[in-house]
C-alpha cells in the first residue's frame, strides 16, 4: 500500500491530533501503519463477535507481519453492550492481560466497540493509548472521529463517558462489503446528517449518488466518508468539548436518542435509524415554527423514504410509543442547560443552528402527529 492509495484527514487538536486514514485494504496493511506510533509493540484488539468472524484475521495476521504482540478481547454485538457490567469486565480482562500505559487497545468494530474502547483506554491505568478502526459506515464517518466515549444506563444514551481522542483513525472501506443493508442504510442516516448542517452541496450529492453509494460504488464511498470526516474534524478542531458550535453535530439525536432509549437499545431501532427519524422531527418542528421553508423537510423526507430509511416514530416495529414518555427521555438530554434542552433546528437544508428557545408543548404536538398519522 502506498500513500496514493489512502485519503488523509488530519484531526488538528495540538498535541492531541491525529490522522484518519481513508481507503481499501487498511486492515491489511495495519501492522505497517501502526509500528512507527507504537510505544511498545504490543496491542489489544478489542472487537465483538459478529466483527471477529469477518475482520479479526485479516488484523491479526497484519500485526503478525509486523512482530507486533497482540491479544484479543471479543464482546458480545449490539448496543446492549455499552453499560457499567461489560466496562467493568473489559477493564478487568485489560489488567488480567497485564497492559502496561505503552500498550494501546485497537477498537475493531463499530460504534459500540469505539465507544466502549475508548472509555476503557481513558480510565485504565489513568490513560492508555487506542486506536480506532471503524467497520461499519456509521462508525467510518461519526462515532470513531472526535473522541466521544461512552456508556449508555438506565436514564438514558451515552450519559457516562468522556472527552479522549483516539491516536489514529483507521476507516477501511472494504469492511462496508460486509454489512447488511440495514447496517449500512444506519450509517448513511449519519453522512447525510453533514450536508443537513452546513454543506447543501454534499447533500445535493448524495441525492444523486446515495443508491449506487449503498449499492457498493467503492469510490462513491471513500468520497462520502472523506467528506463526513473532513467535516466533523474542522468543527471538532474549533470546539473538541462541546461548549458550542460541535453540538451541531447532534442534528436528530436529541429526538433519536429518546427513541433509543423509549424502545430498549435493542434491534428494534438501529442508532442511525433513530437519528434519521430525529432529523426529521428537527426539520418538521423547523417548519412548524415558521423557521424552515416546508419543501426542504420534505425534500429531506423523500429521499430518506428512497433510500429506504424510516422517518417517522410511527414507522418503528413494535408497541406504538408514548409521546410523554419520549419528551421525558429528552429532558435527561445531555445538552441540558438550566432545565433547558438545547436543539439543533434548522432554516433549511445545509443551515442548522441551536437554540433552547423550544416550548414542551410544541415538541408534544410534533410527537403527537407523527405517532397518530
Amino acid at each position: 500500500m502506498t500513500t496514493t492509495d489512502v485519503q488523509t484527514v488530519r484531526v488538528d487538536l495540538g498535541p492531541r491530533s491525529y490522522d484518519i486514514l481513508i481507503g481499501t485494504g487498511i486492515l491489511a496493511n495495519a501492522g505497517e501503519i501502526l509500528s512507527p506510533i507504537l510505544a511498545q509493540k504490543r496491542a489489544i484488539i478489542i472487537t465483538d463477535d459478529n466483527v471477529a468472524d469477518l475482520h479479526l484475521a485479516t488484523l491479526t495476521r497484519a500485526l503478525d507481519g509486523a512482530a507486533i504482540d497482540h491479544s484479543e478481547i471479543v464482546l458480545p454485538h449490539g448496543e446492549g453492550t455499552k453499560d457499567f457490567s461489560h466496562l467493568q469486565g473489559l477493564v478487568e480482562k485489560l489488567l488480567d492481560l497485564k497492559v502496561e500505559r505503552q500498550t494501546t487497545l485497537i477498537a475493531l468494530g463499530g460504534g459500540v466497540i469505539g465507544d466502549i474502547t475508548g472509555f476503557a483506554a481513558n480510565v485504565t491505568l489513568r490513560g492508555i493509548n487506542f486506536v480506532q478502526a471503524p467497520t461499519t459506515l456509521l462508525a467510518q464517518v461519526d462515532s470513531s472521529v472526535g473522541g466521544k466515549t461512552g456508556i449508555n444506563t438506565t436514564h438514558g444514551k451515552n450519559l457516562v463517558g468522556s472527552f479522549y481522542q483516539p491516536r489514529l483513525v483507521l476507516a477501511d472501506i472494504a469492511t462496508l462489503e460486509t454489512l447488511p443493508r440495514r447496517e449500512l442504510l444506519a450509517g448513511y442516516g449519519e453522512t447525510v446528517k453533514y450536508g443537513l448542517i452546513n454543506d447543501p452541496a454534499f447533500f445535493g450529492w448524495l441525492e444523486e449518488n446515495g443508491a449506487a453509494l449503498c449499492a457498493g460504488d467503492g469510490s462513491l464511498r471513500i468520497k462520502a466518508v472523506e467528506t463526513s470526516c473532513r467535516a466533523k474534524a474542522t468543527i471538532v478542531a474549533e470546539d473538541e468539548r462541546e461548549s458550542g458550535q460541535r453540538a451541531l453535530l447532534n442534528l436528530g439525536h436529541t429526538f433519536g436518542h429518546a427513541l433509543e432509549a423509549e424502545t430498549g437499545y435493542c434491534d428494534r431501532l438501529l442508532h442511525g435509524e433513530s437519528v434519521a427519524i430525529g432529523m426529521v422531527l428537527a426539520f418538521d418542528l423547523s417548519v412548524r415554527l415558521g423557521l424552515c421553508p416546508a419543501e426542504d423537510a420534505e425534500r429531506l423526507r423523500n429521499h430518506f423514504k428512497q433510500m429506504g430509511l424510516p422517518t417517522s416514530p410511527a414507522d418503528i416495529a413494535g408497541e406504538k410509543l408514548a409521546p410523554e414518555a419520549l419528551l421525558a427521555h429528552m429532558a435527561q438530554d445531555k445538552k441540558v442547560r438550566d432545565g433547558a434542552i438545547t436543539f439543533v433546528m434548522a432554516r433549511g437544508i445545509g443551515q442548522a443552528f441551536l437554540t433552547e428557545d423550544i416550548r414542551n408543548d410544541d415538541l408534544l404536538a410534533l410527537l403527537r402527529d407523527h405517532l397518530t398519522a
